[in-house]
């Protein structure tokens, strides 16, 4: 299965905030797939979607939400919204 935006790109966009010398928030494309997977489920379960979900499933909007930065990594696996 192809993602769109790539592993690389997701990495980038949830690192981008981090000083010089600070560890990544994300080291790997496991913490991507946990990340995102686990905020899918949230969809799944009722919570809105933040950005546009019409017609799109739930692990298609999780990444959107993580690429535009809506949702955040916090630590290896922990996920918060904004």
């Amino acid at each position: 299965m192809m993602l769109h935006p790539s592993y690389t790109d997701l990495m980038e966009v949830v690192n981008s905030d981090i000083e010089p010398g600070e560890q990544p928030v994300v080291q790997s494309r496991y913490s991507i797939v946990m990340a995102t997977s686990k905020r899918a489920r949230q969809i799944i379960a009722g919570e809105e979607p933040l950005v546009d979900g019409n017609g799109k499933k739930p692990l298609s909007i999780a990444v959107e939400e993580l690429y535009k930065s809506k949702i955040t990594i916090i630590g290896d696996e922990e996920e918060d919204e904004e």
